[in-house]
């Protein structure tokens, strides 16, 4: 949804911090000057066809090393996912406190290996996800981020992933 209320007039590319960047003028002129007219897919949240390229459960892991060894391309849009389990009282607050940095609570099947352990009968499974740009500090901050909300509402992180549409002819 645009400012107004209306549909995106185009697919916009986010940056490292998740948020929406604007084509500019030179851009537009350029592109169509040398009749550059492939607009790259946006990437959405919830995109079946999106496979997982990293991922990890241990807090001890480097981003930079996580990424390094993975499937990861540095110039593609991603959907960094991370797995909390929270009570069920502070789910809506970690939601909508997440929400302020452009993560939306992404509707998924059973995450692999939890589905069965949510701790307590008071505890549930909450994935929170967003669109970007990403490189190993800013999955970093992301990560601590996520811990910190996590802390704050009585909860922990499982893990995080990483998520890009496949390559064509793989």
């Amino acid at each position: 949804m645009n400012r107004a209320g209306g549909p995106e007039a185009s697919p916009v590319r986010r940056d490292l911090n998740g948020r929406p960047v604007e084509v500019g003028r030179l851009t537009r002129l350029r592109d169509r000057v040398l009749g550059r007219r492939e607009v790259a897919a946006q990437v959405q949240v919830d995109d079946p066809s999106l496979v997982v390229v990293v991922e990890s459960a241990d807090d001890a892991v480097a981003s930079s090393t996580a990424l390094a060894d993975s499937a990861w391309r540095a110039d593609d849009e991603v959907v960094l996912r991370h797995v909390l389990r929270l009570p069920s009282s502070q789910v809506d607050f970690a939601v909508a406190l997440a929400g302020l940095d452009g993560y939306q609570s992404a509707k998924v099947g059973p995450v692999d290996g939890l589905a069965s352990d949510t701790g307590t009968a008071d505890e549930v499974i909450v994935v929170l996800a967003r669109v970007q740009l990403l490189d190993a500090m800013h999955l970093s901050q992301e990560r601590s981020r996520m811990a910190s909300l996590g802390s704050r509402h009585g909860g922990e992180v499982l893990r995080w992933q990483v998520l890009q549409p496949p390559v064509a002819g793989r």
